[in-house]
């Protein structure tokens, strides 16, 4: 097993399910969406649609994916298409709404990240790298906001022309950032496009974080490992620094 406790240079986050419950609200949201949306003529949608074709994807792309899955195609739209448009954007944006209702209830970071980020410390260069555009609202909601020196959001990825996930190039971007190269970083991820994302920048550490997506499924996407729970990672590096 790679020893975490030694790996130079940074750890790169996503947030949504790996750093905050976000993934739950995320979740509820695009169920509400897809189940008032899809017509009964066509499969529901499910749980295994979220991990395979949304989960860890720009909003848009998600729209995208869960409609031309079932034959469905409408107008593209533009991101200013407000949320009761039947397009992609017009759908993307009525999501959105969905989730930033229950984000304004509040939000409390998973206790076992905060753990590995608390032993991470200070002197580790760390980022958040995710694709959502409500990135800092979520990490000012969590307390997280003053933790990582770069957040590279949805809104930073449309400004500067970076594919997101399942391509690496959101990752790429934050390591260029952080003034490392992927060989000196850990990406943690939970969704399998992330896992991908991870795998193609070539990153030293591929870290899947299991959530619902499945260990097998993170392992075969490559991921160096899967835990459950942050918190694992902080016992596998004090056991091995004793070595």
């Amino acid at each position: 097993m790679t020893d975490i406790s030694q790996l130079p240079g940074a750890f790169l986050f996503d947030l949504d399910g790996v750093l905050t419950p976000t993934l739950d609200v995320h979740k509820r949201a695009w169920k509400t969406l897809f189940d008032a949306v899809l017509p009964p003529t066509v499969p529901p949608y499910t749980e295994d649609d979220y991990n395979r074709l949304v989960d860890g994807r720009p909003r848009y792309d998600g729209v995208r994916n869960v409609l031309e899955s079932r034959g469905i195609h409408l107008p593209e739209g533009t991101p200013d298409d407000g949320p009761g448009n039947e397009t992609v954007c017009g759908l993307g944006n009525r999501k959105d709404a969905l989730f930033n209702e229950e984000l304004a209830q509040g939000m409390v970071a998973y206790p076992g990240s905060l753990a590995l980020l608390d032993y991470l410390g200070p002197s580790c260069q760390m980022a958040v790298v995710s694709s959502s555009r409500n990135a800092r609202a979520v990490l000012s909601a969590a307390g997280l906001a003053g933790r990582f020196a770069v957040v590279v959001d949805g809104i930073v990825a449309a400004e500067h022309h970076l594919a997101g996930k399942p391509a690496p190039d959101t990752y790429l971007y934050a390591a260029q950032q952080l003034g490392v190269t992927p060989d000196q970083a850990a990406v943690v991820e939970d969704a399998l496009g992330g896992v991908e994302a991870g795998v193609a920048g070539g990153f030293g550490l591929v870290i899947g974080v299991d959530r619902g997506a499945g260990r097998d499924a993170l392992m075969r996407r490559g991921a160096s490992l899967v835990v459950d729970d942050l918190a694992s990672l902080v016992v596998i590096a004090r056991e091995e620094a004793r070595r």
